[in-house]
């Protein structure tokens, strides 16, 4: 063998010593102190096949788990439960009780399905809950909107959602479009708050041709402030029979589409209005 020339030549004779010493019951620590080898390799190949005294070996600290997982399996328990109920792995769980019988179930199928339907209704509940209170913490965050506040909301506004001339193509004409409520009621208070006269507005639904055009006009009309005499004509979206379509229903109500007449002067200065907020946020990048 390897070490039949140096320190560890007479590898049987050590052998038999390590073999007498692990049958009396003497810890590899031991072994190694008593025979002066302390080299890992070789201590381990003297004694390879005899079991460690009992008295070496530490004691499991999960013996205690696993009875307890087992006789819980044994009252029917799930291995969801018995992983929540003792802290521990669900493969944990699935070693220590697999031999076990499966449980009956605790429910039927239809059972199930009701307590999974209760379950869901009440975490989207709950998720409900935590949106309202973040969006109503966020709202009282804006307190009262100033002037100046409204004034850059509405320029940001417009560059996001207004229709914008191009270089190959001017256009210098303040047209705004958008589905939602909201945004359109801020939208005007911004024309107001730049004195923008209401007579100078033009109101056109955007709308798919299968819609309630009507209705929609009557709710924009009353979203806006306005009369439905002051409407244009309806610009109607053709419908593709390939597409599905998920605005319907009684809330879709199309788009608003507000144009302000003789405005090449307004828009001109939402362009440049735009420019420098741009410029502020460029050099705070810096």
């Amino acid at each position: 063998m390897a070490h039949a020339q140096g320190k560890y030549a007479d590898f049987e004779s050590l052998r038999e010593r390590a073999v007498t010493l692990r049958r009396a019951g003497y810890s590899l620590r031991q072994i190694r102190d008593e025979l002066k080898i302390f080299n890992n390799d070789i201590l381990s190949r003297l004694v390879k096949g005899e079991p460690p005294p009992s008295w070496t070996r530490r004691p499991n600290a999960k013996d205690d788990l696993r009875a307890r997982a087992r006789e819980l399996r044994l009252q029917g328990w799930t291995y969801d439960r018995i992983e929540a109920e003792l802290g521990c792995s669900r493969s944990s769980v699935s070693l220590w009780v697999r031999d076990l019988p499966r449980p009956e179930p605790r429910y039927t199928p239809e059972e199930q399905q009701a307590l999974m339907r209760e379950g869901l209704a009440r975490r989207r509940a709950a998720e409900h809950d935590d949106r309202r209170k973040t969006k109503f913490a966020a709202f009282r965050e804006i307190a009262a909107l100033t002037d100046r506040e409204l004034f850059l909301a509405g320029v940001a506004l417009y560059w996001a959602e207004g229709s914008k001339s191009k270089p190959y193509d001017r256009r210098e004409r303040a047209i705004f479009v958008n589905s939602d409520p909201g945004v359109v009621q801020t939208y005007l208070a911004w024309l107001d708050l730049l004195e923008v006269d209401r007579e100078r507005l033009g109101f056109r639904v955007l709308i798919h041709e299968s819609a309630d055009v009507q209705a929609a006009q009557r709710y924009w009309a009353d979203i806006a402030g306005v009369d439905v005499s002051a409407f244009a004509k309806p610009t109607l979206k053709k419908h593709n029979p390939k597409t599905v379509r998920k605005n319907t229903g009684d809330d879709y109500h199309g788009c608003l589409v507000i144009a302000v007449a003789k405005s090449a002067h307004l828009y001109n200065r939402i362009e440049g209005w735009w420019e420098g907020i741009v410029a502020h946020a460029q050099a705070r990048l810096r």
